[in-house]
């Protein structure tokens, strides 16, 4: 089955102000993509996209040079397989030394989302380039003098650096409907790359996010595959400094990722399946990478995500040979590395973190190790030696690696300290830039009687949780991964939206209430900052609802106080995606959307108060819910009918009232009470999923010490730190020291909730666990209906039982803790282990999950007597 059966809804995805596609390619001509067309120099977003029957021929800017090649086949030919083995490996900069990276021929080191030169959090520039030097010194001491090259997570300016201007996330660059704004901020990037001696950007993100309930949404530019190809072509035309032969100076490696299909998964789940068909694929999802690749993207990174349905039952992309050789390198054309995610070939079926021969068979060039690189190395040499991976792979993969080094000038270049930029705090700064994004990006979607803008010296309450909060105005992937931790003085050159206001208006003009308890009387206005709070992958999915006031009650306490108190109220709302906030909107008389601005919380501020800025020209780049349960929501689809659909905004200052909108909202948007549940029941996943909150409790303390964000809490006798089971810090590792009693557990503090859909689902609780020492003494998992209600389950055996050091998924009936006297009507503790002897196991990715009790390696009530 080819395009025919899906061209419906693809003419949908295509149409624009009632404007249809025109027909698709003849079905067996390849197509060919190059150079898009272009308005004031920089790439159109078109009208329409062509319908494509088949992946294209994409024509890359920077083609393949005759000499550059006998170059690089003479340096290979030179090459053992310890050095080219080396040169494919990629270890994250905690685990290595400069004189390991001489010792194994590293070919490229990175660094993960909160890790930085000597664990230092605020290093300096130097420090940065001082670690640089040390690794580039050690390459170029090698018998090949081939020199290492960094990569580095800048997805939103040089975010992992202390002091750097961050730019808005993605989803406000998609709102701003301005390629070169993209490629202005790709350059800027770059050079702050530069400052620090990193090489490499895992930079642009090209996923078109279909449902909001993704963690990753804000990653994404937007929904629509045309805004994402446009600026998929000049994010890299940025950050690669136009390279046509060469990468300049001024550039850096841009990759393309995550190939393909991350913003697709099923019900929005991070590194799930996507069903989609080929022809969705190619034409909804495909679009960024073939902007991408038209601008010279010299690296791509395969994605985490599964691809299965109907025609295609490729699994997880680290291991698709379709996915990596036959559409990527084959019929793409693309002659740049291709890169693996962090730790992903060990999510390859009959894989490990240190061992994948499918996935380097499949195509990988660049395998992304960060702690068991010495392993992989020892498993690929003897994989290559056994013949299982073929010497022909290995040297296509040195090729493109070499190919890519001398394209991004690395292999005639000097050291990272005495490159252009080096070590330049200008360079890491580009405010005015940063607040020119901001105000390109915000969306203004209600402005009732023209409350905005205000006055120049008007007298305004400022209130909201963030109003002055760098961090939720910069989210995730910031300084630290999940961009938690961080506090206004991590960024000593930023600016928040109070401290904007406070410039603009006059620090006598301005008073500040985070919690809203000021009476607002007397006051021009008030500017109520709130939204959401970080996350990045995995832990910013959501689930039950997208229903604001459910995930963040105290944002509707602060307007409530505020509201209908007769001064005009204007709502500030920043997020990583599309929300339910009727109730918000209810309360506003006027409402910006505002992303997630980054560090120049200034911007904000000069389209809030009339000034020498015309006013607001940022458009929806997404669809805005009508309801909480809306998800997903795509123009085409049956049934679609949003808020805002995507081109909605208020131009300059324009009035614009949406109405009293309904405010009713299920309090999950699946049937977890009395009839049956269809959803997950998410309770950890790498962090606590609201309501739940993950304790600790023993005699020191039974009433339960809560485990704090960075995953760790103890008593004598028990504690808890972060682990990796599935992904980097996915896991929470407990060590019971047999002391005395222990327990961790997860429990809503509010009290039960009604979960018998689970029961009438045949659903399990499912957990992955890592046993390190299994239980001296009898251990049990248990669930409470608010204490002394609860049953349990002896799992003593079952910790016993299970290999040591190796994960394993549990899957226990509901029924056997309804038998046990649970009440299911009222449940507030869905998972507890307690034991009274020592063990240690580290426990992740828990959920209830409905049919799971029918799975055959589902446990049986019997074995847990």
């Amino acid at each position: 089955m080819g395009w025919r059966p899906v061209l419906a809804a693809l003419l949908a995805l295509t149409v624009v102000s009632g404007t249809a596609a025109a027909a698709p390619e003849t079905a067996g001509r390849q197509p060919v993509i190059g150079e898009p067309e272009k308005d004031n120099g920089c790439a159109r977003i078109e009208k329409n996209l062509k319908p494509l029957s088949d992946w294209p021929k994409v024509r890359s800017q920077v083609e393949r040079n005759p000499s550059d090649e006998r170059r690089i086949e003479k340096i290979l030919k030179d090459m053992t397989l310890a050095e080219k083995i080396g040169q494919m490996t990629q270890p994250e900069i905690a685990a290595i030394t400069p004189a390991e990276v001489k010792q194994y021929f590293i070919g490229s080191v990175l660094n993960g989302g909160g890790s930085w030169p000597g664990s230092d959090k605020h290093a300096t520039p130097q420090a940065w380039l001082a670690l640089a030097d040390a690794y580039w010194d050690a390459s170029v001491a090698t018998r090949t003098k081939v020199p290492v090259i960094w990569g580095i997570d800048a997805v939103h300016g040089n975010n992992n650096v202390f002091g750097a201007t961050l730019f808005p996330h993605n989803i406000g660059l998609g709102a701003a409907h301005d390629p070169c704004l993209v490629r202005d901020i790709g350059a800027s990037t770059a050079e702050q790359i530069r400052a620090t001696g990193q090489d490499w950007a895992f930079a642009p993100t090209l996923a078109v996010a279909r449902d909001d309930r993704w963690g990753r949404t804000y990653e994404g530019f937007s929904e629509d595959p045309r805004i994402t190809r446009a600026y998929g072509y000049e994010a890299v035309k940025g950050l690669q400094d136009n390279a046509r032969r060469r990468i300049s100076s001024d550039g850096v490696i841009a990759t393309a990722k995550h190939f393909i299909g991350d913003g697709g998964t099923t019900n929005g789940r991070d590194q799930g399946v996507n069903p989609a068909t080929p022809a969705e694929m190619i034409n909804v999802h495909g679009q960024g990478y073939y902007g991408a690749l038209a601008a010279g993207a010299q690296t791509v990174m395969i994605s985490f995500n599964s691809w299965t349905n109907d025609q295609v039952k490729e699994g997880k992309l680290h291991g698709s040979k379709l996915a990596q050789t036959e559409i990527l390198k084959g019929k793409m054309g693309f002659d740049g590395l291709l890169v693996s995610d962090w730790n992903g070939i060990g999510q390859v079926d009959g894989c490990s973190n240190a061992s994948c021969a499918q996935a380097i068979n499949a195509g990988l060039d660049v395998i992304m190790v960060p702690a068991d690189w010495k392993a992989f190395i020892a498993n690929t040499t003897a994989q290559v030696e056994s013949g299982q991976i073929p010497m022909s792979r290995i040297d296509d993969a040195v090729t493109r690696i070499l190919r890519v080094k001398l394209r991004a000038g690395v292999l005639d270049g000097k050291k990272p300290s005495q490159r252009e930029h080096a070590g330049s705090q200008k360079a890491l700064q580009d405010k005015e830039l940063g607040r020119e994004a901001v105000r390109e990006s915000l969306v203004l979607l209600k402005n009732n009687k023209r409350v905005l803008p205000l006055a120049k010296r008007s007298k305004v309450l400022v209130v909201g949780k963030s109003a002055d909060s760098m961090q939720n105005q910069t989210g995730g992937w910031t300084l630290t991964w999940q961009g938690t931790g961080n506090t206004n003085a991590d960024f000593p050159n930023g600016t928040t939206v109070l401290g904007g206001l406070k410039a603009a208006l006059g620090d006598a003009n301005v008073v500040f209430s985070e919690t809203g308890d000021v009476d607002p009387a007397g006051f021009d206005a008030v500017i109520a900052v709130i939204g959401e709070t970080p996350y990045a992958e995995g832990v910013g999915d959501l689930r039950r609802t997208l229903e604001a006031a459910r995930l963040y009650p105290n944002d509707l306490a602060v307007l409530d106080k505020v509201s209908g108190k007769g001064t005009p109220v204007v709502t500030v709302y920043m997020s990583g995606r599309p929300l339910h906030v009727n109730k918000e909107l209810n309360r506003s008389d006027a409402f910006v959307a505002a992303w997630l601005p980054g560090t120049e919380g200034g911007g904000v501020a000069d389209l809030l108060v009339r000034g020498r800025h015309n006013g607001f020209s940022g458009k929806l780049s997404y669809s805005w819910p009508r309801s909480a349960c809306q998800m997903p929501l795509n123009p085409g689809q049956e049934g679609y009918d949003p808020l805002f659909k995507p081109g909605y905004g208020l131009r300059d200052w324009q009035t614009g009232n949406v109405g009293q909108l309904d405010e009713t909202a299920p309090p999950r948007c699946d049937d977890g009470g009395g009839g049956t549940a269809t959803e997950d029941l998410e309770i950890f996943n790498r962090q606590d999923i609201a309501p739940y909150r993950g304790y600790i409790g023993s005699p020191e303390n039974w009433g339960g010490t809560e485990i704090g964000p960075d995953g760790a809490a103890a008593h004598a006798s028990i504690n808890v730190v972060q682990s990796d089971v599935n992904v980097q810090q996915d896991g929470l590792k407990v060590t019971w020291t047999g002391s005395a009693p222990g327990q961790a557990y997860l429990q809503d503090p509010a009290g039960g909730t009604d979960l018998r859909g689970y029961l009438n689902a045949d659903a399990a609780l499912v957990f992955d666990v890592i046993v390190h020492s299994a239980p001296a003494n009898r251990t049990v998992i248990s669930t409470h209906c608010v204490w002394p209600c609860g049953s349990e389950v002896n799992a003593t055996e079952l910790f016993r039982g299970l290999p040591a050091g190796a994960k394993v998924k549990v899957k226990i009936p509901v029924s056997c803790f309804a038998d046990a006297g649970l009440d299911l009507e009222s449940v507030n503790t869905p998972f507890l282990v307690y034991t009274d002897g020592a063990f240690q196991a580290s426990f992740a990715d828990v959920r209830w999950v409905p049919k799971a009790a029918k799975d055959p390696d589902a446990r049986t009530c019997a074995s847990l007597g």
